[in-house]
């Protein structure tokens, strides 16, 4: 257990300092015993300092590039080959939860999508995706089959940039005709039928069945950012 210095009783003494952490070395009934910063046993009082349930800074940065220090020991796809790989799975599915913020508000929404031109397309009649879209365009989005066991892992996060594609344009057209939605349909709906396209900056895929092909389970791909 680690706990952080947030009074000092004893004003003397050079082995702690308010905000300081140490890690538990015991306990009594007043409190706890550490070591102190020359290496002296000290026992501190309950009210000197609080339990660090979270994660220090250190802890954290630890756990964010874990995967990317087990990457650098992986055997990678060729892109080419990658880039098939996404395809022939984004293809193969329908849904993806689409994560977006901005000023406070975050969401995860299921939806469905579809994925032609180098982009994911989503038709939306509205939702406060659209409150963290207006903020910020940088978004995320994961497209996963059920988890059943280590050895069938499946699936896609992709980071991308956002837009909203202007109602009835050229792009949008084709983006109806791909999905066979009744122009005329759309037309007639009371509210317009928003469209949002993502184009992705990056794809991490993670299929379990690629260490049978030799490669790595978690494969990267990073695109030149077009909107």
């Amino acid at each position: 257990m680690k706990i952080k210095i947030v009074k000092k009783t004893d004003e003397y003494s050079s082995e702690y300092q308010i905000g300081d952490i140490f890690e538990v070395e015991g306990t009594w009934y007043g409190g706890v015993h550490i070591t102190g910063k020359t290496g002296i046993p000290v026992s501190l009082d309950r009210e000197e300092y609080e339990e660090i349930t979270d994660m220090t800074p250190e802890e954290y940065q630890a756990a964010a590039v874990y995967w990317v220090e087990k990457d650098k020991e992986s055997k990678h796809m060729e892109p080419e080959q990658l880039k098939q790989e996404a395809d022939a799975f984004l293809r193969a599915h329908n849904t993806c939860a689409l994560a977006t913020g901005g000023d406070g508000v975050i969401r995860c929404t299921p939806l469905e999508y579809s994925w032609h031109d180098g982009a994911v397309w989503i038709f939306s009649e509205g939702g406060k995706k659209f409150a963290g879209l207006e903020k910020n365009k940088k978004v995320s989005l994961a497209v996963y089959e059920t988890y059943s066991g280590f050895g069938s892992l499946n699936s896609i996060q992709i980071t991308g940039t956002a837009a909203i594609v202007p109602p009835l344009s050229e792009e949008y057209l084709q983006a109806v005709e791909f999905r066979k939605i009744p122009v005329e349909a759309l037309k007639k709906l009371e509210h317009p039928m928003h469209l949002i396209k993502i184009v992705p900056e990056e794809m991490e895929l993670l299929n379990s069945d690629f260490k049978k092909q030799g490669y790595g389970s978690r494969q990267k791909l990073r695109f030149t950012k077009t909107v």
